[in-house]
């Protein structure tokens, strides 16, 4: 049925999938437009993060330190065209896919103190704690005369 209904919009399109034999590119990509899965690990010496990328090259990736915000995002274009003998287009789909996810990681830390490894769609990244240290308060005297 193509009737759409305010609790089913995900099944929209299956019916018109099964008439023409294929599966909608939006359909195939939804887990990437989702928000970024992220597992973040305490340890002695500073935090594990393992954020999962599906469907994103080491490319599409960016890791950004400002003001001690970790920030990362990725970004996907993607087009697929097939055409027929004649050149007449079959099916013409284009994918656009961003995700973005920040973390307060404190303000001493470094872009150098942070490690990041991209391996098969998942992000490792590691930050190490840093104490933050008060700064002393500078003592003024007033001169009495």
């Amino acid at each position: 049925m193509l009737t759409p209904s305010i609790f089913g919009m995900d099944r929209l399109f299956d019916d018109f999938g099964e008439v023409f034999d294929f599966e909608p590119e939006f359909r195939r990509h939804a887990s990437v437009m989702k928000k970024i899965s992220s597992d973040v690990k305490e340890l002695d010496n500073g935090y594990e993060i393992d954020m999962e990328l599906p469907g994103f090259a080491k490319e599409d990736v960016k890791a950004e330190l400002n003001d001690g915000y970790l920030t990362i995002s990725a970004e996907h274009k993607d087009t697929n065209d097939e055409k027929d003998k004649k050149g007449k287009y079959i099916r013409k789909e284009r994918y656009y896919g961003k995700c973005q996810r920040s973390f307060y990681v404190g303000e001493h830390v470094t872009e150098e103190d942070v490690k990041a490894k991209f391996e098969n769609g998942i992000l490792q990244l590691f930050v190490p704690k840093k104490e933050t240290k008060p700064e002393v308060e500078e003592k003024k005297y007033i001169a009495i005369e």
